[in-house]
């Protein structure tokens, strides 16, 4: 990949279908309950990108069978009997997976350390290494990866309390591993704020994979049955759809998005929403669905974006294009992801030309004249994309090391020069 990317600007208004990889939450999910069930799992349209590829990778590391050539792969479980080739299993940079495995280590014996490089270095790690050590298991950790689990060949299960201000992901690593416990899992949910929207899709793959898991008062309750093989459907990404939706928005054009319905329940799908009070039409189509932009000018937009935390970076960029400020709260959690990005937003936004306010969890937005600039994307492969539609109206923007895109949508560069025509 070149060191720069010039993006294309479009020939006119956008007018494109656009063919979405697999979502990345889903096949890390269907990876993790695969690998927990008895016999052989098919994942169909599963997402081929370095984070999914990193957690295929580390399951075959604890000695589970992951085919990924093709369609579909093919995961054959051990039924939560891991068999780890080394003392160390590597993350990379995928924060989902490294929660996953540590969560998943509990099942083994003996010491296991779940490591990664990168920006996962910086990820948090704490409120799963309590709720862990609360659970009995001995596990150890600065605070970020590496951490050391010292498994126990197996899970009590019981009551678990954890704290997810910073992230959902370690509920939904508890989550994940309570079908192997002893007993029924009791795990009470503290500080969740916005991000519900994801623990819908950790219960909805348990529940594919067999599980049986209630929601409570504090959080969700999971029987004890293990999980049988499943043949997964990997529903196309919605937090990728949020780029061309937004290219449309921004360029009163119109993008089909194949595959993926308004009723999806990925929480970015919260995105057309936001689009449509914006002044963009969104229409369901047997195929998928399809966004048009306004005719004129953006409107402004005001409100929570806590619970689509990924797709919130392609609000704020559509918001450069709004008739008048735009106020974006609820976006905490954006300073714990791969970058700070809440700061980098703000920072990209006035080398735009337009003025961007951080207000503790708030984000006001004022439109300027766009000028392009060379876009850094802080190491952040959704900066990259959220950012770059911008080119497709504003001719000369650049993309300073566009390989970080590889994390999620190695296919992206591509699908941007489709829409450009």
């Amino acid at each position: 990949m070149r060191e720069q990317w010039p993006v294309r600007p479009a020939t006119g208004r956008v007018d494109a279908r656009v063919a979405l990889p697999g979502s990345k939450s889903l096949t890390i999910r269907a990876l993790a309950a695969a690998a927990l069930a008895s016999n052989r799992s098919h994942i169909y349209g599963a997402l081929t990108a370095d984070d999914p590829m990193a957690m295929a990778r580390a399951l075959d590391h604890l000695g589970v069978g992951v085919q990924t050539g093709g369609d579909p792969w093919t995961v054959d479980g051990t039924g939560g009997r891991l068999h780890p080739k080394e003392a160390t299993v590597d993350a990379c940079q995928s924060a989902l997976s490294a929660r996953l495995l540590v969560a998943i280590a509990v099942l083994g014996t003996g010491e296991l350390t779940v490591e990664g490089g990168g920006s996962l270095k910086r990820r948090p790690m704490t409120g799963l290494v309590d709720a862990l050590a609360d659970w009995g298991v001995e596990v150890h950790s600065d605070g970020t990866v590496p951490v050391t689990v010292m498994g126990r060949s197996g899970l009590r299960g019981g009551p678990v309390r954890v704290d997810c201000g910073v992230t959902s992901q370690f509920a939904t690593a508890l989550l994940m591993v309570s079908p192997m416990a002893d007993e029924a899992a009791d795990v009470r949910i503290d500080g969740l704020g916005g991000s519900r929207g994801y623990l819908d899709l950790t219960v909805e793959v348990m529940r594919a994979f067999g599980a049986e898991v209630e929601p409570t008062i504090t959080g969700y309750r999971v029987e004890p049955t293990g999980y049988r093989p499943s043949d997964f459907v990997v529903e196309p990404d919605a937090s990728a759809a949020v780029y061309p939706m937004v290219a449309a928005a921004i360029s009163g054009g119109r993008v089909e998005i194949g595959g993926l319905r308004a009723d999806s329940s990925q929480p970015d799908m919260a995105v057309s929403v936001v689009l449509q009070q914006m002044g963009c039409r969104l229409e369901s189509t047997d195929a998928g669905m399809v966004v048009e932009g306004p005719d004129g000018s953006l409107r402004p937009f005001r409100g929570d974006l806590s619970g689509m935390p990924d797709g919130a970076l392609a609000v704020a960029a559509a918001c450069l294009f709004a008739d008048g400020p735009s106020e974006l709260t609820g976006l905490g959690s954006l300073r714990h992801k791969e970058s700070n990005r809440l700061d980098a937003l703000a920072s990209e936004i006035d080398r735009l030309g337009a003025s961007a306010t951080i207000d503790g969890d708030t984000l006001v937005i004022r439109p300027g004249s766009i000028t392009p600039v060379t876009i850094d994307p802080h190491g952040d492969h959704r900066m990259a994309m959220a950012l770059a539609p911008i080119g497709l109206v504003v001719p000369g923007l650049v993309i300073d090391h566009p390989g970080v895109v590889d994390k999620t949508w190695p296919g992206f560069w591509a699908m941007l020069d489709e829409l450009a025509g």
